[in-house]
């Protein structure tokens, strides 16, 4: 998760070095998207370029950097066959920028881009190629691809993780906070019950809130990817969350709620009453997940997570 790299390298900045090896271009087939980071120390690294041989490369090479200060690029090469292995058979071929961030002064921008991030901002980052030029940041988002090399530099515009709202601290709210978090997703969970919403029940959540459902969305609903998932413990929850999201006018990524074909019905039954147009319900996805056959509270939360997943990278799951 983007957030957590960065509160990874302001935490590592403020005593030593750390070098940012990011992808900045591809070709053909390969493990990770332009943009994609990791960080590298004398003895640690975090996260990942897609690992293997073409990232132990890659490791060597930001040791190098880290010792000299000298940025640099850097290619790993995936178009070996199976008999002449180089760095992996992608098929592709991944080009890498390596610098290292040192001092004060990046440990002021780490701290900033981080603050920005946890604020649900977007935020455009500079990193220019040229030897006597530091990376800068500005508010103002690119309208060019999200992330791309130019002649003089590498421009990305960083966002925040998708937040998924979790509403219903049960059983499977609790499995699914766990497994969403993994999968990238910043975690916020609302339930009116605290001896269920707290911190020792969702370790992962960046946000706790025990208010009425309608009072939370409207402090969500700036997020730019707000992901919202009712797993509650009866229909007049679900209810209440969806007439909220629909009157409140919230742009959602995604809106998904548990329960059985009937609860559901009663559901879409009742807001229908209330006034709400199929139109404002079209994007609800109910039963929530996809069909793999799940019983138990993490089997559930593995195909709620993996219908969320679906839906961010825009496939249809079909293979």
């Amino acid at each position: 998760m983007i957030i957590e790299l960065y509160q990874k390298l302001a935490d590592k900045l403020s005593s030593q070095p750390v070098v940012i090896a990011t992808v900045i271009n591809i070709k053909g087939s390969v493990p990770r998207e332009v943009g994609a980071k990791m960080l590298i120390g004398p003895d640690w690294t975090f996260d990942t370029i897609g690992g293997g041989a073409g990232e132990a490369k890659i490791i060597e090479q930001g040791r190098s950097v880290l010792t000299t200060g000298q940025k640099q690029l850097a290619t790993i090469d995936l178009t070996g066959d199976i008999n002449a292995l180089k760095e992996g058979i992608c098929g592709g071929q991944m080009s890498l920028w390596l610098e290292r961030w040192s001092g004060s002064e990046a440990f002021n921008l780490a701290q900033e881009i981080l603050t920005i991030l946890q604020q649900g901002q977007k935020i455009q980052l500079t990193t220019p190629f040229s030897a006597d030029q530091i990376p800068s940041i500005t508010l103002s988002t690119p309208a060019t691809p999200s992330a791309h090399p130019s002649a003089n530099g590498f421009i990305e515009c960083l966002s925040p993780p998708p937040l998924l709202l979790i509403v219903g601290a049960g059983h499977v709210g609790a499995a699914l906070a766990k497994v969403a978090h993994m999968a990238g997703f910043q975690i916020a969970i609302q339930d009116e019950r605290s001896q269920f919403a707290n911190a020792d029940n969702y370790p992962q959540a960046s946000y706790i809130f025990t208010e009425k459902i309608d009072q939370v969305l409207l402090q969500v609903s700036h997020y730019p990817a707000l992901y919202v998932t009712l797993v509650t413990r009866g229909y007049p929850f679900d209810l209440a969350a969806l007439a909220g999201i629909c009157q409140q006018n919230i742009t959602c990524h995604y809106i998904g709620m548990m329960g059985s074909q009937k609860r559901v019905q009663m559901v879409l039954r009742s807001l229908h009453q209330q006034g709400l147009s199929d139109s404002q319900l079209d994007s609800l996805y109910a039963p929530i997940g996809l069909n793999i056959g799940a019983l138990t509270p993490g089997e559930i939360a593995v195909s709620i997570c993996a219908e969320l997943v679906r839906v961010r990278r825009e496939v249809d799951g079909r293979g």
